[in-house]
């Protein structure tokens, strides 16, 4: 967009326009601040409860398992004692299945395999060898372990709890064992399974292979968890991090790790039922803040009015320039701002400077460019000041000898830096008061006021004499003069112009007698 079409804004609705869009810059920027800070503060705060929620659930998950083991590991002792009377077997587990109700049913097996005790016996197991993968696995191990999750000869989705049992001389006589129904109602079914909301919270617990074992969807339940939930298999045993569940909304899930099993403990909440409550901060956000930012825009418009009004007085001004009272216009203008101040003190200042510009002007109109001296039109003009003036002066008239050769010899430059040599033996030698003037190439004039004769022959002889001894560019070289006088007394009958042709001609009879000398003009 091209600039001329601001040419005609004026500055209060430049200053207006900055306002408004600083404003509603400013009040988007918070706003979006605000609504990312909340949301990520909702964000990390749910992670943070899940994440502390799941290793609450995992620590009692782990508490009952230990507990579990050494109830198992006590009774391991008494069965031990009389491992053959059937009755004490019998006894012993049904005690600790209705003691605790840890258990959904125990069994005791010998070294084979055989069952030799249940409580219940609902399926009457007594003398059958056991092969399901649990005892195979506290058979094989003969030390306290948990089993993974696997089927039972019941079809139930059981985890075995089983301590070995020995007798004082530390030989192996079989297990004692408790299930626990992962289905069905147990101890662990109320722990972990049993954390539906109205919110969308839930959680899930998986095994070491990542296979289902609590689920809000039953049928989840024994199938293999494919999300992109991450739990590290090394470092923290709980964190948390954004996910996506199996129907493929967005969750914040805290996860924790039960040491004594691997399984994970997963909570979760949807990410949109986090974030509902944002949409009534951002509501209140903007309600109080919206009535500030339209008093904010007030208050610019008519601070804006007041720092524009001395301005545009002063740009109005400025389209008057040529008016002859205008200095005293832009006086009277009130600045009650620094900017102001300063810009209307500059306009006066500038309207001085024009006039004394406009003077240099015409200084350098009547100077030569090359030596700083007067030419001959500001001659002219010295000439007639002095003849309005009836001041008398004397004329020297001077010319460069053999300046031709200088510049057949040196070049050109060489003879510009000659005539600047001969202008500054000028300054040298005059008077603040005399008139130096580059007639034409290397041709000077020296108008000397109020001066006889005698001294303008000696100020003649002097130029020529340090001329001649000092070296110039184009080494050591030498002028002819020649002087006349002009007297106002004469003005009837002898011109300024006629003086100055005898100033010339005097010059010429320096140069016809051999140069290099001060001749006076006749009648001098």
């Amino acid at each position: 967009m091209s600039s001329s079409v601001f040419h005609h804004v004026g500055l209060r609705r430049l200053i207006l326009l900055l306002a408004v869009m600083s404003a509603l810059i400013t009040l988007a920027n918070s706003f979006y601040a605000t609504y990312r800070v909340q949301r990520e503060l909702l964000i990390t705060n749910t992670l943070e409860s899940n994440r502390v929620y799941a290793s609450k659930l995992a620590a009692e998950t782990q508490t009952f398992f230990e507990n579990a083991q050494q109830q198992l590991a006590y009774s391991a002792t008494v069965l031990a004692e009389d491992f053959n009377d059937t009755v004490n077997l019998v006894q012993e587990a049904d005690r600790l299945r209705l003691q605790t109700h840890s258990f959904n049913s125990v069994l005791v097996a010998d070294a084979k395999g055989v069952v030799r005790a249940t409580s219940p016996d609902t399926f009457q197991l007594i003398g059958q060898k056991l092969t399901t993968d649990g005892a195979l696995a506290a058979l094989k191990a003969r030390v306290p372990l948990i089993s993974q999750p696997y089927i039972s000869a019941a079809e139930n989705l059981i985890v075995l709890i089983s301590s070995p049992i020995f007798d004082r001389s530390a030989r192996y006589l079989g297990f004692v064992g408790g299930s626990i129904y992962l289905k069905k109602n147990s101890i662990l079914n109320t722990l972990l399974g049993q954390h539906y909301y109205r919110d969308g919270s839930y959680i899930y617990v998986t095994d070491s292979q990542r296979r289902m074992l609590y689920h809000k969807d039953n049928g989840r339940i024994g199938q293999t968890e494919t999300n992109n939930l991450v739990v590290p298999h090394q470092g923290p045993t709980n964190g948390s991090q954004q996910m996506v569940n199996y129907v493929g909304e967005k969750m914040l899930a805290g996860f924790a790790i039960v040491p004594a099993t691997g399984w994970e403990v997963v909570a979760l909440r949807p990410t949109l039922e986090t974030l509902k409550p944002l949409e009534g901060l951002m509501l209140n956000v903007l309600r109080h803040t919206l009535p500030l930012a339209l008093l904010t825009i007030l208050c610019v418009w008519l601070l804006a009015r007041l720092i524009a009004q001395p301005l545009w007085l002063l740009a109005r001004s400025a389209n008057k320039m040529d008016a002859n009272d205008i200095s005293e216009d832009i006086d009277k203008i009130p600045s009650w701002y620094f900017e102001a101040t300063q810009l209307k003190q500059a306009m006066l200042i500038g309207i001085n400077l024009l006039q004394q510009k406009i003077g240099k002007l015409r200084f350098e109109a009547q100077t030569d460019p090359m030596t700083g001296l007067y030419n001959r039109r500001g001659l002219d003009t010295i000439l007639k000041y002095w003849h309005t003036l009836h001041r008398d002066f004397a004329i020297i008239a001077l010319d460069i000898d053999h300046f031709k050769r200088v510049n057949d010899t040196f070049g050109h430059d060489t003879g510009d830096a000659v005539i600047k040599f001969i202008a500054e033996q000028l300054r040298t030698g005059s008077r603040d008061s005399d008139i130096l003037c580059r007639s034409g190439g290397e041709e000077f004039l020296v108008l000397l006021p109020e001066t006889s004769q005698e001294i303008a022959e000696q100020i003649a002889e002097r130029l020529r004499t340090s001329t001649a001894e000092m070296a110039s560019p184009a080494g050591h070289i030498t002028i002819s003069l020649g002087v006349s006088l002009w007297r106002a007394d004469k003005n009837g009958d002898f011109t300024i112009d006629q003086a100055l042709k005898l100033a010339d001609k005097a010059l010429y009879r320096a140069k016809q007698e051999g140069r290099n000398r001060v001749v006076l003009a006749p009648g001098v």
